[in-house]
Formats: C-alpha cells, structure tokens, sequence
C-alpha cells in the first residue's frame, strides 16, 4: 500500500493595493508576514514577502510543494483604466454591441445619467465579414480578405492587444480560431482573446464585455505572471504555481495567462474561503465576512456556511450601489460588494463642509501620512493612529515605524481646518465615516439579498477589518463579532483552504423535451476534459468529485435558474427528469409552477474537484477560562462613549485559547489589531479566534 505523504510546505500569496500578503503552511504549522506592495514592479514585492517568510521560518525555496496565489491587479487596471490598448473585431454590423449595452438606461430618473466608457474606444471597433447562425451552421463564409485588412489598421493604431468577439461562436468558433491563425501572420506577439474561449455562453453584450475586458488585462497579467513565474525560479522554487479565481477554486498559471479576467476577484475570494471555514468551526450557519485591508472593503453574506455564487459580476461601477452601472463579466464569481474603503482610503472635506472618505486610496506608494513615505492626505490608518489604536513602534510586526506628528498635521490641515474642528474630531469623523460606509454597504447588500443581518455573525478579516468590526456590528445590530486567527493575512491563509477545483462551462440551447442525450454527453466530456488538464497540476493522484449544473428556464423567459443535475451519462428519457429538477427549483424559489410551458437548458456547468481523503480534524476542547492580562494601559477613543478611554493592551499570541477579557482593550499580534469597545467582552475560542459578544 502507498505511504501517505508527510504533510508539505505550501505558500500562499495575497497582492493588495497597500500590502503583499504571505503565508507558508508547513508540518510544524504556520509563519506569515506583510510587505509593502511594490506597483510598478508587483513581482518584487512578492519575491520580498517570500524570500522574508521563508527566512523566518528556516525553509529553503526548494522544499516548496505548491505556490497559490490571488491577487487584484486585474481589477485594478481595469478601473483605473491601466490597462492595453486593446482593439474589438466582431461580425459586421455589431461593432456598436459594447455601446448600446443592455439597451437601457439603469436610472430612469437620472437626467444626467453617466455609463461606464467602454474599455475599447469606437475608432478601435473594427467588423469582420462572417455570420453563424444559432445553431453554428455558417450563414456566411469569413471574408479573410476584410480580416488582412482589419490586420493593418491594428498596425496602424499600435495596438496591444485584441478581443475577436462572432455572433454565436459559442456555437461554432471556427471563424474565431482562423482570425487568430491571420493575425498570427500579420501582427506577430499580438495578443488575441477569443469569445468562444473566453465566455462560451449566450447574450452578446456579455460575452463581448467580457471578452474585451480580457484582452484589456491580459498583456498586463500575462507579463506579471510570466515575470512572477521566473523570479519564483530564479529564487530556487520549483513547486507548481496556481492561480486562485473569483470562484473559490485554482487554475493553472499558464490558464490564468490566457484567461486572466478570470482572477479580477481573486484575492477577496480567500477571505470568503477562511470565513466559510471559521463560520464551520464555530457553528455559525448564518454570517458576513468583511474584509477590510488597505485599498478596499469587501463584504460577502454566508448562509448554511456557504458564500453565494453567481456567474455574472460588474466592475468600475459609475454608481456604487447601482447593479447595471458598471461593466458586465460572466465569469463564475463568489458574490460579493466591494467599496473603497480600507485603511489607504483618503479622507477630505467636500464643497458642503462634510468629511467625505475614499475611494481614492494611498496605496502603497506614498502611503499614509503616517508611512513618512511621501503622503500628506490623510487616510483611515492616520485616524485610526490618532484615536490610540495603533502602535507606532510595533505596526506590521515592528517591521515599519508610524510617524504620529505627520498624521497629526494631514488631519489638521485636510479635514480639522476645512470643518472647523479639532484634529481629533477629525480623526474620529474619519473613522465614523468610514464605518457608516460599510455598514450601509452591508445594508444594501443584505437586502439585494433578501437577508437579514441582526442574527448573523461578523467575520473579519484584512488587515484593518478588526479595527473596525465591532463598530460596524452596533451600527448594525449584529451581537457577535469573530476575528479569526491570522486575520491580518486572511486571504493569503484562505487560499491553503480552497479546494483543488476548476469550473468549465458551455452554452448549448436544448429544449427538454426532444432532449439531445448525445449532444450534451458531448458536452459534458469537453468539459471534464478541460478542467481535469487543470485539477491533475495539484492533484495527481485524488479521486474526483464531479458536480453538474444547467441554467434552465420555460422557453420565453428571459433569465435562467441554475439547477444540479446528476453526473452521469444521460439518455434520451432523461430530458423528463431535468426539467422536474427544474420546476422543483422554480416552485422553491417563486412558489408556483407554470403550467403548459416547455422547459429548455442554454448553459450546461461542470465542477470538477479533487477529494481531500485526509481525515477530519478531532474536536478541539475547551480549555479552562482565565483572564487576561494587559501588557500595559493605553488611552483610546470609543466612538460608542464619544471620549478617549483607558484601554488595556493584551498580547494575542500570550493568550491561550480560554482567556477573556472584557472591553475597552485592544487585541494585539503581528498583522493586526482587534479594537475592543466598551460595549463587548471577547474571549479567545479552543481554535484561536478571537470572540467578540455585545454586552447585554
């Protein structure tokens, strides 16, 4: 019989807009670390972090086992729009699909309504001669002539990179496949992203939208990643590098390169993962996970422990809660919203007198105030300095020194002057602000949601997320806050939890009731084939567990259910079975089945992952309570009180699971610190977490 593996080094990697974030598992447990992210250079920063864990715990490169790694650097160049210069072909008389969009207007109120610009200006739209028919049968043959011809304008116009969008190639993306071999010849180290490879669904203000977007980022991430991949190396790495995406599951990097648009919310996604395994640990069935780091805040909803799934998502909306505002991805994405609030966002007075908080973020470079690396506004993090909540000596492990006087002097001179008050009011303001934000955030989410908040649990995580959870818990109702072990580093710690799987999708239209059985076998085997290519890099030898889905509606209606189906080869009597899985699912979820109405399949899912065989962990015991004990007193401002009072200082990693304190305090450890109020008392649960409950 085969030996089990001992368990192995594996490293996880989390770019942020301020912080670089690593965690390396090993037998012996787990070390991590912070370091400034480095934009101009994003792989530096990463080799930086790697190269600092790996010292401080003693581990050469070259016993890495597996590198995963999530990072936002997708989404930010499309919304800072830093991405290529991209051109769109598509089927003549469509070049105006990214304009006219769902063809109406979101605010039908608005008067001076403004749409998100297209990532692919008019002047780079260009038509190709082609057409297929819905079913992929050629109407008419590709026109290679009008292609050569588009091939010199792109030359003309220096572009980077292009997106080959065709009425129905999802269908058929023979003609798609020949415009890239043309451009191949034509405009040699062009990058090409086809629709049918990209987004192979249905609705073609989607799939273009979508396909653009990944042309728009792909020189961009396919460089980074190429250059991560051999800087990784060059450092004496020679473990798999996989990718972590929006959905919660792992590609290949060479995927990830092709399909970048595929990890726009990769790094939030591990902090979904931690949250969903810390909501298991601690029975809470009901929670929201907010994680809150230095650009930005992301708040999920979990409900049976288990975050929502969608397979559409929009990003650079022009209005923040306004679904349609922004640009449509159909990529398989864990349900989230996403605010610019974090603890880089820059705070100002606006033309009203009000202080007004982000989104515009420090970043990493200047910085906060604070940082004494340049910046001069003031950010969440000067505030939350100012009001006592950080250490200036001990900030990011000791490894960066906070300059009190330079925070002092942002807030004073951008906020206390132009309002009329006190650098402290200001700072305080700021943090008020900055906590109504995302709790109205999480407001609006939950009630997109159809959910309720006050039972739930709060998770946090990030970096500055457990400075500001129980504020944002009374301001919602909420009685329990969790703060989990290694929260600073959440997502980076989340993605050694997700699960060695890929997503693979297809839109083929088929009405239930002359079900093609052949048709969707076939289906269903290109897409085992695809993902299985990308689950065996990490997982040679597990078993697999495959799971099916088919976005099903009554033929006329213009939106689809998402329904499991069973895995297994399908016959012709089956077509009986998927639509009552269907109208089981509708009744569910609308309380009634339409009668006489046929039920047809357009987009058919499969998920493939690898079976984790090792056995559960034993139940963790309950040590015996003890009360903490301060390490010293500090003066801190609780905004529940409006004053500053005295809080004891309690070292995390000198409190064994048992302890409790009760607030004012402040929760000390290496990537963050848990900002007790007066109105809660915390403990520390049997598996490391910190347990905040209201008082009364």
């Amino acid at each position: 019989m085969k030996q089990e593996k001992e368990a192995g080094y594996r490293l996880a990697v989390d770019i942020g807009g301020t912080f670089t974030d690593i965690v390396l598992e090993t037998p012996q447990g787990f070390e991590s670390g912070k370091v400034l992210t480095t934009p101009d250079r994003p792989e530096q920063g990463v080799i930086n972090g790697v190269r600092m864990v790996l010292e401080k715990a003693k581990v050469a490169a070259s016993q890495l086992d597996l590198v995963i790694h999530g990072t936002t650097l997708a989404t930010n160049a499309i919304i800072e729009r830093r991405g290529a210069r991209t051109a769109l072909i598509t089927t003549q008389g469509f070049r105006d699909t990214l304009e006219f969009a769902f063809g109406h207007r979101f605010d039908q109120y608005d008067l001076e309504l403004e749409r998100p610009e297209p990532l692919v200006s008019r002047p780079l739209r260009f038509e190709a001669v082609e057409r297929v028919a819905a079913d992929g049968s050629v109407l008419l043959a590709l026109d290679e002539a009008s292609v050569r011809a588009v091939a010199a304008r792109l030359r003309e116009e220096k572009i980077e990179s292009v997106a080959v969008c065709f009425l129905h190639a999802y269908r058929n993306g023979a003609h798609e496949k020949r415009v890239r071999d043309i451009l191949a010849d034509e405009c040699p180290g062009l990058f090409v992203s086809l629709s049918h490879e990209v987004c192979p669904e249905i609705r073609e203000y989607e799939r273009t939208s979508t396909t653009a977007a990944n042309a728009y980022v792909q020189p961009l991430m396919s460089t980074y990643l190429g250059k991560l991949s051999d800087a990784l190396k060059e450092l004496g790495v020679a473990a798999p590098l996989l990718m972590i995406m929006s959905s919660g599951s792992l590609t290949s990097v060479e995927t990830a390169r092709r399909l970048p648009i595929r990890l726009v919310e990769s790094g939030p996604a591990g902090g979904a993962i931690l949250a969903r395994e810390v909501a298991k640990e601690i029975g809470a069935d009901r929670s929201v996970a907010l994680d809150m780091g230095g650009t930005t805040a992301k708040i999920i909803m979990l409900t049976d422990y288990e975050p929502r799934h969608a397979r559409s998502m929009e990003v650079a909306r022009a209005y923040r809660f306004l679904a349609g505002s922004g640009l449509p991805l159909r990529i398989p994405v864990i349900e989230m919203i996403e605010i610019g609030a974090g603890g880089g966002s820059i705070a100002h007075v606006d033309e009203l007198g009000r202080i007004a908080v982000g989104p515009e973020s420090a970043g990493s470079v200047p910085g906060p105030a604070c940082y004494a690396r340049g910046g001069t506004r003031p950010t969440v993090t000067d505030s939350d300095l100012l009001l006592g909540k950080l250490d200036p000596d001990n900030f990011a492990a000791g490894s960066m020194k906070l300059d009190t006087e330079k925070a002092r002097q942002a807030a004073e001179e951008h906020v206390g002057k132009p309002a009329g008050i006190s650098w402290a009011d200001a700072a305080g303001g700021v943090c008020e602000i900055v906590d109504e934000n995302m709790a109205n955030a999480t407001r609006v989410h939950a009630a997109d949601a159809g959910e309720e908040l006050e039972s739930r649990v709060l998770i946090a995580t990030g970096g500055a997320g457990p400075l500001h959870a129980a504020r944002i818990a009374e301001k919602l109702g909420m009685a329990t806050v969790v703060v989990p072990k290694a929260a600073g580093v959440g997502s980076a710690f989340g993605f050694l939890k997700a699960p060695i799987a890929y997503e693979a999708v297809h839109s083929q239209i088929m009405h239930l009731a002359k079900f093609d059985a052949a048709g969707a076998n076939h289906v269903f085997a290109d897409l085992r084939k695809e993902a299985e290519a990308v689950v065996r890099i990490a997982s040679a030898d597990r078993p697999l567990r495959e799971r099916r889905f088919a976005d099903m509606r009554y033929k006329g209606q213009g939106h689809e259910l998402a329904v499991e189906i069973p895995a297994r080869l399908y016959e012709a009597v089956d077509g009986a079975a998927l639509a009552e899985l269907f109208e089981a699912q509708y009744q569910k979820n609308y309380g009634r089945r339409i009668p006489n109405l046929t039920v047809e399949a357009l987009t058919w899912t499969l998920v493939l992952s690898a079976v984790d065989e090792t056995s559960t962990a034993a139940p963790l015991s309950v040590a015996a309570a003890s009360q903490a004990k301060a390490i010293r007193h500090t003066r801190v401002f609780d905004a529940e009180m409006g004053d500053f009072v005295e809080a004891q200082v309690i070292s995390r990693e000198a409190s064994p699971p048992g302890t409790t304190f009760h607030g004012p305090a402040l929760v000390v450890e290496d990537q963050t610190t848990v900002w007790v109020p007066s109105s809660f008392d915390g403990r520390i649960s049997p598996g490391g977490h910190v347990i905040l409950e209201r008082k009364g």
